[in-house]
């Protein structure tokens, strides 16, 4: 390197600068020599070198020394500050490219659960659709059915005597009894009047067949209800029948009876809801509202019921 060799002749030359003086200075410097001592042999004095040119030459040597070693340092400062950090860049980079793969990855899976939604929403589309469709069936059998009990009454042969037991149209047929499912509404106390008039009595109903078999009857509606002949008007939780017997069980909806508002008389409901059942389906209301009801009428061998009004 040119420096290095500019700054061995520096250093060199320097050295035999310094020499030189000291030499000079010895002699010059000799006790021997002074005031008031003998003559001695004439000493040639080695003459002090004139001019600039040795302590130029070192000066010039120290400057340029001086501009190497600040040169290297301004060069490896710069070296470092230029050098990128490796590791903080690199570490930014794991971070950013960790951070991309999560949300490449919950990108994936939303768009995997929303095809499983629209497919679990598409086969409850077709389960319903299915649903509805056999509904509509199950709805035009049981109205053919009602038809064609509509047209022939049904006849039930008394073990007693082998007579049948005949409804009229508009009546019933269940067991020894015929049932009148009214078309107009009344409270509950003239509900009772209207079926004595044709020799009946608002509903008993004593077992789960024959409630099933006046449920199945019913109409469905938004809220169908129906007064039947119970309730609890003379002492509040003793139920009673109309011909007096206590009430033994019954088919109560859960919750039911609960007297929320002074309510004294039973009724049955049928709604559009297809998971109500027929053995719950008994509410306690007020006496004066307004609902229709069902008639009962227990047949005798050969009997046969008035066409109600």
């Amino acid at each position: 390197m040119s420096s290095t060799g500019s700054s061995l002749a520096c250093e060199g030359m320097y050295s035999k600068l310094i020499d030189d003086e000291g030499a000079y200075d010895d002699v010059n410097s000799r006790p021997d020599v002074g005031l008031g001592a003998q003559p001695v042999s004439p000493v040639r004095l080695i003459p002090r070198p004139s001019g600039p040119g040795p302590y130029r030459l070192a000066t010039i040597c120290l400057a340029t020394l001086s501009a190497v070693l600040l040169i290297s340092i301004i060069a490896v400062t710069a070296h470092y500050k230029n050098k990128p950090q490796g590791g903080g860049e690199a570490t930014s980079e794991m971070q950013k490219q960790t951070q991309d793969a999560d949300v490449t990855a919950l990108t994936a899976s939303i768009s995997k659960l929303q095809q499983e939604k629209n497919q679990l929403q598409k086969e409850k589309d077709e389960l319903q659709k299915e649903k509805d469709e056999l509904q509509k069936e199950k709805d035009e059998l049981l109205a053919k059915l009602a038809g064609q009990m509509a047209t022939k009454a049904p006849e039930v042969i008394n073990p007693m005597t082998n007579a049948p037991i005949v409804c009229s149209v508009d009546w019933h047929l269940f067991n020894h009894s015929c049932y009148f499912i009214s078309r107009t509404t009344r409270d509950w106390f003239e509900s009772q009047s209207y079926c004595q008039s044709k020799g009946a009595h608002l509903a008993i109903i004593h077992t789960a067949e024959e409630q099933t078999f006046l449920w199945d009857n019913l109409p469905r509606g938004h809220w169908n209800a129906f007064w039947f002949g119970i309730s609890d008007e003379h002492t509040e939780d003793q139920w009673k029948w109309v011909d007096g017997t206590p009430l033994v069980g019954g088919f109560w909806e859960v919750g039911e009876p609960n007297n929320h508002i002074n309510e004294d008389c039973g009724y049955i409901v049928k709604t559009q809801v297809l998971e109500r059942v027929p053995i719950r389906s008994w509410y306690d209301a007020p006496c004066t509202m307004y609902w229709p009801f069902i008639c009962e009428k227990e047949m005798v061998a050969g009997a046969s019921t008035a066409t109600p009004h």
